[in-house]
């Protein structure tokens, strides 16, 4: 059976890539969309930049035809900016609207916003109830278990959220105050989605890093798809690698370091499409050693990468990297 929000089709078992700050940009999202995601999310826009016509927000808005389904997420802790936000972001097009209550960092939660709306959960539908009202799209919704181990909510939250409209929610199996340590405990998701209350979609987000991993949890937690973030970074074949093994039981090929090249060079590409030559080649900086991680030795490579300033400066790197390595690793 398909799974369905409002009038997007995402195919049986979809797999969404997570809105991830300062990661999720169109770049990224492009490779990701190459190798098997299912539906992207833009990184979280805060309400407030879009209000103000923040520069850095706006940029954020941008979508491409090429990556849909996309939504939008936004986040704030005001109710009126949040409903403001809703009607500027709808007008850029996505497919979707998402709502941020799960971000668990400082400079978001402690504004009130992210997963500081765990703390009142009357706000929060009040919130989401505005937002649902203030675009013709879709609405969902990314959150956590609770905001500590003496308050996970989330049960209460599904029911609630789905009363005043979402059309589906995102649950990452951690609380505010775990951040990322820890396992992620899926249990809870499994509750929600057995609650015979629950008629829309529930994704499942935390710790999936492995083909063998999702096709385990897709059985044990019955979700109706599953959100990769951490996973994805420096590694877009996490999508394509799953979906084999979910058809086939079997592994699939490691991508060769041709591969790795190839797709390093396409998300460059992208990037400096997007931002310009110069800010492009600065912002794949960080994502060098994501892709090439594992690779004996690559310390030296990565250096000059990261101080490379110009295209053909990268591109002969890449080209020593594939000469040394595609011989070393064959």
């Amino acid at each position: 059976m398909s799974v369905q929000i409002g009038n997007i089709d995402l195919g049986e078992f979809p797999l969404l890539l997570a809105p991830m700050e300062d990661v999720s940009d169109p770049p990224f999202r492009y490779v990701c969309k190459q190798n098997g995601a299912d539906m992207m999310y833009t990184e979280f826009i805060s309400s407030e930049g879009l209000i103000r016509d923040a520069a850095k927000s706006r940029k954020k808005l941008d979508v491409f035809e090429y990556e849909r389904p996309i939504g939008i997420q936004i986040f704030g802790s005001d109710i009126e900016h949040m409903r403001e936000a809703t009607e500027i972001a709808s007008l850029a097009g996505p497919d979707l609207m998402d709502i941020n209550y799960g971000c668990p960092v400082k400079q978001v939660a402690c504004r009130g916003a992210g997963a500081s709306l765990l703390q009142d959960i009357d706000k929060m539908v009040a919130m989401t109830k505005a937002v649902v009202e203030a675009t013709h799209l879709p609405v969902t919704v990314k959150t956590r278990l609770g905001w500590d181990d003496n308050t996970k909510n989330v049960y209460e939250v599904a029911e609630r959220l789905q009363d005043v409209g979402i059309k589906a929610l995102t649950i990452h199996g951690r609380t505010r105050s775990q951040m990322y340590k820890g396992v992620a405990d899926w249990s809870l998701i499994h509750a929600i989605k057995k609650n015979p209350r629950i008629k829309i979609p529930i994704f499942g987000n935390g710790d999936i890093d492995s083909p063998e991993k999702a096709a385990e949890w897709r059985m044990q937690f019955e979700v109706d798809g599953m959100m990769i973030g951490r996973a994805a970074i420096g590694y877009p074949w996490i999508f394509r690698e799953i979906k084999h093994y979910f058809k086939t039981g079997e592994h699939l090929e490691k991508p060769t370091i041709a591969e790795r090249i190839e797709v390093c060079k396409t998300h460059l590409e992208k990037s400096m499409e997007w931002k310009g030559p110069k800010t492009g080649i600065f912002e794949m900086r960080r994502h060098y050693s994501n892709y090439f991680k594992g690779v004996p030795d690559f310390k030296e490579y990565r250096m000059k990468l990261v101080t490379a300033a110009t295209v053909e400066e990268i591109m002969d790197i890449l080209a020593q990297v594939d000469k040394k390595y595609a011989f070393e690793m064959a």
